[in-house]
C-alpha cells in the first residue's frame, strides 16, 4: 500500500483531481489514499499566459491532466508542438529536456512532464530575451503560435 499524500489547501483554493475541480471554503488538509492525478491551482497556467512555445506546451499537457476524457485530442496537439520545438531549438540542454518531456508524456506521467516544462521556463525566457540574431530559438515560432486548447478553468 502506498503512503497517503497530504495536501494543505487554503480557503477558496482549488485542486484538480482526476478531471474534477474541487474548491474548498475553509482551510483543509486532503489525504489522498491512492494514486491519483492532481494539479494544484498554483500550477495551473491560464490561456492568456501561453505567450511562449514552452508555455503553450505546458498548457497542452495541463489540459491532458485536467481533462482526461479529452486527453487524446490534446495528445495530437502536444505531438505537433513538441515536433515544432525540436525543429526550432538548437540548445542541446533544451533539446535533451524536451526529449525527457516527450518520454514522460508517452508514459502518461503528466505531472512529472509539467514539472519538467516549468523548470525550462527560465531558460526559454533567457533565450527569447536575446537579440534575434544571437537567439538559438528563431523568432518565427514565438510569433506563429501553435493553437492552444481553451481552458475549462
Amino acid at each position: 500500500m502506498t503512503k497517503p499524500m497530504r495536501i494543505n489547501l487554503k480557503p477558496g483554493e482549488r485542486i484538480f483531481i482526476n478531471g474534477a475541480v474541487v474548491r474548498v471554503d475553509r482551510k483543509v488538509t486532503l489525504e489522498l489514499m491512492n494514486d491519483v492525478c492532481f494539479l494544484l491551482e498554483s500550477h495551473v497556467l491560464q490561456v492568456e499566459d501561453t505567450t511562449t512555445p514552452l508555455r503553450q506546451l505546458y498548457f497542452t499537457v495541463q489540459a491532458m491532466l485536467i481533462d482526461p476524457r479529452n486527453a487524446h485530442s490534446a495528445l495530437g496537439l502536444f505531438q505537433q508542438q513538441i515536433e515544432a520545438l525540436h525543429q526550432a531549438v538548437e540548445t542541446l540542454t533544451l533539446l535533451e529536456a524536451l526529449a525527457q518531456v516527450e518520454m514522460l508524456v508517452t508514459r502518461d506521467r503528466l505531472y512529472e512532464a509539467l514539472r519538467q516544462i516549468r523548470c525550462l521556463f527560465a531558460m526559454e525566457d533567457a533565450i527569447l530575451a536575446k537579440p534575434s540574431t544571437a537567439s538559438t530559438v528563431p523568432a518565427a515560432p514565438r510569433a506563429a503560435r501553435v493553437p492552444v486548447l481553451e481552458s475549462t478553468l
